[in-house]
């Protein structure tokens, strides 16, 4: 069995109190799952990774020298950004497809794919976390990055980027003014998703603990190239730096979340 690592962390400096993530970088299996019983090409598409993410992020960590964690498999193995009693942590079906390998599945194999991939993953967020929290002094700051495709079910979609959100507005509302300040893009607040999602990454690792996050999507079109990912990481990494210097972006405050009262034991036994 080839071993295959759920997680990759880029090790740049953590003194500099910004974390960047990426829960859907790449579309890997290890051999032994195949292709999940589906053709290849479904593996270029939205539903097994987040196009043009992976090196979205590796630009920026450069740029920015910030630490980076990128999930290192595939979506369709089972989601990271989803909370371990999520039912859609292992998707039976995705955007019209089927999946073979998902479906039936034995309690064991939904196990050992949280053991392996999942909880791993999630432990070394929650390490990079906190290796920069005690490098810099403070709570860092966190960005995710995620993508999302220009159209769903025939319709367009008007967004270039968003940013999704739970209940803490801190590096959220200043990300978003910044964004739109260049005019030259349409901007959603909490669309085309809704970022209030209980026990995903931002939910886990930032609202509970009540460190300043926001996550990001680009629109996938956009950064499926190599200049597209150049121009968004330009337009980006100068954002995301000034709200870097921001010292009220660096204080751990809780914020309710939408989704209900937090279960704190609960979370820390998932890490």
């Amino acid at each position: 069995m080839q071993h295959h690592s759920p997680y990759e962390i880029i090790e740049a400096n953590p003194t500099t109190g910004l974390v960047l993530l990426a829960d859907h970088a790449m579309n890997r299996l290890p051999e032994e799952y195949g292709r999940l019983g589906l053709p290849e090409a479904a593996f270029q598409r939205h539903i097994a990774y987040d196009i043009g993410v992976e090196h979205l992020v590796r630009r920026l960590s450069a740029a920015l020298d910030a630490p980076a964690v990128l999930g290192c498999f595939s979506r369709l193995l089972i989601d990271p950004n989803r909370g371990e009693d999520d039912p859609t942590l292992i998707m039976k079906i995705s955007d019209g497809a089927i999946i073979p390998g998902n479906h039936p599945i034995t309690e064991q194999e939904w196990d050992n794919r949280l053991n392996r991939f999942h909880r791993p993953y999630h432990r070394a967020v929650a390490a990079t976390l906190e290796r920069s929290a005690v490098a810099s002094g403070g709570a860092p700051l966190v960005i995710s990055i995620h993508s999302f495709t220009p159209a769903w079910k025939g319709v367009a979609r008007p967004w270039d980027a968003a940013v999704l959100w739970d209940n803490d507005p801190r590096a959220v509302l200043p990300l978003i003014e910044k964004l739109e300040a260049s005019g030259d893009i349409v901007v959603g607040n909490n669309e085309p998703y809704d970022g209030a999602l209980r026990g995903d990454t931002m939910f886990r690792h930032c609202m509970a603990p009540g460190i300043p996050h926001a996550l990001i999507e680009v629109r996938q079109d956009l950064i499926s190239d190599e200049a597209g990912v150049a121009a968004w990481a330009d337009r980006l990494a100068p954002i995301l730096a000034g709200l870097n210097a921001r010292p009220e972006l660096h204080r751990y405050e809780r914020h309710p979340s939408r989704t209900g009262a937090y279960d704190i034991d609960s979370a820390a036994r998932q890490i």
